[in-house]
């Protein structure tokens, strides 16, 4: 079976035996090296009733095991002006026709990635947090459960960036979701989310999430900035626009390399095959292109994987250099033989 959607037990057993049999079983071991090197693995997680969705997937990338966890989705209007408000309604519209997507309409996906190397278990962006779990998103501890590990597993936590996607997770019940870990982080990110600048302009809502969030960690955080080892096999690089201290992270293992690029592009068509249009959530919009057409021009030429915090999921894809832009394209089986 290819690395893929994961259905909840719950729905698999209304959906019936035939259907759960199809399947195939959920992974209960965090250590079965074995089978994600032959199959990839899916995965099980509570859905809503009657929506069977997808929860997390799993491929082997040389020794080490990298899981994709859906914490949720939100669908909304768009992606004009989200996407695109530099254009015009219609010319968004019209290259979303042209891809077989609705015009008006998009759904937002949230991907943490929990990384299982060197005797570590590492986990990249949190998730919403408990707060979203009324809105269909926040699930990512419940689910890497489902994924057969604990969040007292993790060993590290990596942050792309500060908004509040990535460290609404950081905390459950006003204590630290992952216990036993150490943080790690931009120096420059952590820089200007706790500056004046701040916390006293447009940003501030957010920068009081910061304050909550993710100060309490700083004397366990380590601040990185281009070309830092995180640990061996994992590799910090800037990509700066998105936020002020963006940045994305190298995993190599046995010869293998995939990238995890954060919000570097937030839409597998609009940031992609139009890296040059506005993105509403990009704080300095012009680094943010530039960056985009760096990072996805190395990746196309390097025909390495990447997994983007928001691509569709399991948010696991391969960029070429087409257009205007880049076309994307979901992994299938690349990284399974």
């Amino acid at each position: 079976m290819i690395a893929g959607l994961g259905f909840s037990r719950r729905s698999m057993m209304k959906a019936g035996a035939a259907v759960a049999a199809g399947l195939g079983a959920a992974v209960t071991s965090r250590f079965d090296m074995a089978q994600a090197a032959s199959s990839g693995e899916t995965g099980a997680a509570k859905a809503p009733e009657g929506s069977p969705m997808p929860a997390w997937s799993r491929v082997k990338l040389g020794d080490a095991l990298i899981t994709t966890v859906l914490d949720g989705t939100r669908a909304g209007d768009g992606p004009y002006p989200t996407f695109g408000a530099d254009q015009s309604q219609e010319a968004v519209a019209a290259l979303m026709r042209e891809n077989h997507l609705p015009e008006n309409r998009f759904v937002n996906m949230f991907n943490p990635v929990l990384i299982e190397m060197g005797g570590e278990l590492i986990l990249v962006d949190t998730g919403m947090g408990a707060g979203a779990r009324g809105n269909g998103m926040g699930f990512l501890t419940e689910r890497m459960k489902e994924a057969g590990y604990k969040p007292d597993d993790v060993s590290l936590v990596i942050l792309t960036h500060f908004h509040g996607d990535h460290i609404g997770g950081l905390m459950e019940d006003g204590k630290p979701a992952f216990a036993n870990a150490r943080y790690v982080a931009g120096a420059k990110e952590y820089e200007w989310w706790t500056s004046d600048e701040a916390r006293s302009g447009d940003r501030a809502k957010n920068a009081e999430m910061v304050e909550k969030n993710v100060v309490p960690f700083k004397d366990k955080m380590t601040m990185v900035k281009e070309g830092d080892q995180v640990i061996e096999g994992i590799t910090a690089h800037e990509a700066f626009g998105h936020t002020p201290g963006h940045m994305i992270f190298a995993v190599q293992s046995g010869g293998k390399k995939l990238w995890l690029t954060g919000d570097t592009a937030n839409h597998f068509v609009a940031s992609l095959q139009r890296p040059d249009w506005s993105v509403s959530f990009d704080q300095d919009k012009a680094m943010a292109k530039e960056t985009r057409r760096r990072v996805f021009d190395m990746i196309a030429e390097e025909r390495s994987p990447f997994i983007g915090y928001h691509m569709p999921f399991p948010a696991l894809g391969y960029v070429m250099k087409m257009g205007e832009g880049y076309h994307y394209m979901p992994h299938t089986y690349q990284l399974l033989v």
